[in-house]
């Protein structure tokens, strides 16, 4: 029961951060937030341990495809601030 636990506290933890990465999403927040739920709640009941591993890590992946695509945003929007006259 222990373990289930510290894996609820995981999956909890996963999706705060979710949330808050998703406030930039580009399709808008709201979008991003419906589609974090209905992810999430589709997978409410998965009791095997092993899954809900698999799942944090899928859920983690995303998490760094998120910020690797804001970064991508940003380092685009100063280079083009910084870089768009010298042509």
């Amino acid at each position: 029961m222990k373990m289930a636990n510290s894996l609820r506290g995981e999956v909890l933890n996963l999706y705060k951060n979710l949330l808050y990465l998703g406030r930039d999403y580009p399709k808008g927040a709201d979008y991003f937030k419906r589609r974090l739920k209905n992810v999430f709640l589709k997978n409410k009941d998965v009791k095997d341990p092993e899954k809900i591993r698999e799942l944090i890590g899928r859920g983690k992946f995303v998490m760094k495809e998120l910020e690797a695509l804001y970064f991508l945003r940003k380092y685009r929007a100063m280079k083009q601030r910084y870089y768009s006259d010298t042509n």
